[in-house]
């Protein structure tokens, strides 16, 4: 990001910086309705669809986009004669897939607008790139809504804000490299004001929350394996579900780009079971380690993956969320910032009471953080289908993290009390080179 005092030449556009916001916003709006309207189109030209009208096609392409970007859709469904028969609903079960989407181009945007602004001119291109964009989702659910799917209004001009703005700051300070030059405030100005007191409190805490996030990356990212172990495992059934379908070669290929969108949601259930607390597949359904308890879902192939029955070993998964803690408090033990033991051992001369307390506190910040940080995917990835049983779809957000904050507390007991010693052992080991003989 270019600033005041080096008088760098802009890059990009040579345009103004409003417009050059508001032109990255329709670049993205435009990118992310493509994403979604041609599998639709291809599979409707395939004669996927029984409807034949394309404009009905337009508007479930905007429909779709409005729920990937996290705006719920009312529906209304009448399967009787009469008024007394009408079901109402509604859908709220967001493809995070679709939801990265507008993430990473507001990203990419975010970049070029930050190289073109100088310190304090950001905020014009950010401002037009938001109004157009909130314009965008506003115009699409007032075209795209009918009496049987109804977008709201309000919310479909504000929620595309979620995954654009934040994508767009975040790629401004990837580009600018600091806070300092994208808002022009010195953080190191503000750190010379403090305390060595308040700079070791600050470490501390930075350091917890940078390990939190070690812990819940590391426990999606294990869930995410064991999600596709089970795919594979369970291949040949998701394979008849398909061969049951018969959507063919277009309709199967379309099926499938549903169930990728959809994925980053399964992974996070996936999550959701591993901690024990499992998740939900409709109202009084129940799927957990200890066992699944559902009632008959609908035909997805992918849902063909899920795990029947009492499972002998499934307690083994509550390994991922302690083994994803024994990671994190190795790394806080990397990090060299334990600055709360180190008052503590000030404060209570006697280690053997100070090192568990110091190391239970650790335990528990860095688990309740875990928690913090894991609440908003568990909320993102659940939801509701609309109309019928599945009302209730994904994982308890509050019950699911205080699980797995309290199982990487665990592990962080572990992970920090034998980090010290592996990494004795790691800078213990001789080297390698040759030594030089000594000149006689």
């Amino acid at each position: 990001m270019n600033s005041t005092a080096d008088k760098r030449q802009r890059e990009g556009i040579p345009m103004p910086l409003w417009l050059q916001g508001a032109f990255e916003a329709a670049q993205m709006f435009i990118i992310s309705a493509l994403v979604v309207a041609i599998p639709l189109a291809a599979t409707w030209l395939a004669g996927g669809f029984a409807e034949k009208d394309a404009s009905v096609i337009a508007r479930l392409a905007g429909q779709v986009w409005l729920v990937g970007h996290g705006v719920p859709l009312k529906l209304t469904a009448a399967p009787g004669p009469i008024s007394a028969t009408v079901e109402s609903g509604v859908f709220n079960l967001m493809p995070m897939g679709l939801f990265l989407v507008p993430f990473f181009l507001s990203w990419r945007a975010g970049r070029r607008l930050a190289r073109a602004s100088y310190t304090d001119q950001l905020w014009q291109p950010l401002s037009s790139a938001a109004a157009i964009y909130a314009a965008a989702g506003l115009a699409t659910a007032f075209i795209c809504s009918d009496p049987a799917v109804n977008a709201p209004l309000i919310a479909s001009t504000l929620m595309p804000l979620i995954p654009a703005v934040s994508g767009l700051i975040i790629g401004a300070r990837l580009e600018a490299g600091s806070w300092s030059r994208l808002v022009g405030i010195s953080a190191a100005d503000w750190i010379d004001k403090t305390t060595q007191d308040q700079r070791w409190a600050g470490s501390y805490a930075w350091a917890v929350f940078r390990s939190a996030f070690v812990a819940f990356m590391a426990a999606l990212s294990l869930s995410a394996l064991l999600l596709a172990g089970d795919i594979i495992a369970r291949w040949n059934d998701i394979a008849s579900v398909y061969q049951g379908l018969k959507a063919g070669v277009v309709g199967g290929a379309g099926l499938t780009l549903a169930e990728i969108s959809y994925m980053p949601n399964l992974a996070i259930w996936t999550l959701a079971w591993a901690t024990g607390d499992g998740f939900a597949l409709g109202d009084g359904s129940a799927v957990s380690p200890l066992g699944t308890a559902v009632a008959p879902v609908p035909p997805i192939p992918l849902l063909a993956a899920l795990p029947t029955g009492t499972l002998t070993w499934g307690f083994a998964a509550l390994l991922i969320p302690v083994v994803a803690g024994m990671l994190a408090g190795w790394w806080f033990v990397r990090a060299g910032e334990n600055h709360f033991d180190e008052w503590l051992s000030l404060k209570i001369r006697v280690r053997w009471l100070s090192l568990p307390a110091s190391t239970i506190f650790l335990g528990a910040v860095i688990g309740a953080f875990t928690a913090a940080l894991a609440w908003l995917p568990f909320f993102l990835s659940q939801g509701s289908i609309g109309i019928g049983r599945l009302n209730q779809v994904g994982p308890d957000p509050f019950t699911a993290s205080l699980w797995l904050g309290a199982e990487v507390a665990a592990g962080v007991l572990v992970g920090s009390l034998v980090g010290p010693w592996l990494e004795g052992e790691r800078r213990a080991q001789p080297s390698l080179a040759p030594r030089k003989q000594p000149a006689e």
